[in-house]
């Protein structure tokens, strides 16, 4: 089974059995995604918390996966060993917390993953470079190239789509609904955007902007439920 839950900003006791019944019953071969945002990783040396949640983590019966989001320390996520997973690159964290790469189509549990992290931080003002903000937050265009290279060999058809920002009409929905401050750079809401009119998918689920949200039939904004692959949140 697939469970998917929002931006946890390192901040997993969500995922505890007490909030997350269900996980008592996983195994090895079940896996929760983190929508961006995972934010565990963040200080430029480990530190005693993310060491003591990586165990935890580590502790439980499923294997964690991530999206990078924008409030991610992404000197460090960078430099993760790169090894094949999924049929596809992922970062090794450590052998059950591992990171889901830009632009990668994922098969996994006989599902097709088209997987692009990033977001752009509205907050980045009050943040200090290479501290508490980093400008790998958004894509670059090998990236944004690698994306469409992989969606050219599943011919743009995949079953579901995970990010962590947005598609430009859906940012706009989400603008007008909760009132959210315009993102100052609106590339990857345009690429994203381009995703959506290409590819044919089932379900779109992504996080950043800490609402649940089942917006259509197709597209899914999360932030601190926790939901099996295939529903949606309750709002």
């Amino acid at each position: 089974m697939i469970y998917l839950t929002g931006d946890t900003h390192s901040y997993v006791e969500r995922l505890s059995f007490k909030n997350f019944p269900e996980g008592k019953d996983l195994t090895p071969n079940d896996i929760v995604i983190i929508l961006g945002d995972f934010g565990l990783i963040w200080e430029n040396t480990m530190s005693s918390s993310e060491k003591y949640w990586l165990n935890w983590l580590s502790e439980k019966p499923w294997l964690t996966l991530f999206v990078d989001g924008n409030h991610e320390n992404f000197d460090r996520i960078d430099k993760l060993e790169e090894v094949e997973m999924f049929s596809g690159k992922i970062g090794r964290v450590n052998n059950t917390v591992f990171h889901l790469k830009r632009g990668e189509v994922y098969n996994i549990d006989g599902y097709k993953f088209f997987v692009f992290g990033g977001g752009d931080s509205i907050d980045k003002v009050w943040r200090v470079p290479g501290i508490s903000w980093w400008d790998r937050e958004l894509p670059n265009y090998a990236e944004y190239k690698n994306g469409l290279f992989n969606l050219d060999k599943v011919s743009f058809t995949v079953d579901y789509i995970l990010t962590h920002d947005c598609p430009a009409s859906i940012y706009e929905y989400l603008k007008k609904e909760y009132y959210i401050e315009k993102t100052p750079n609106y590339d990857l809401p345009k690429y994203l955007e381009k995703i959506k009119d290409s590819v044919q998918f089932k379900h779109w689920y992504f996080g950043h902007f800490h609402y649940n949200d089942a917006i259509d039939d197709s597209f899914s904004c999360l932030f601190d439920c926790v939901i099996k692959l295939g529903q949606r949140p309750k709002g």
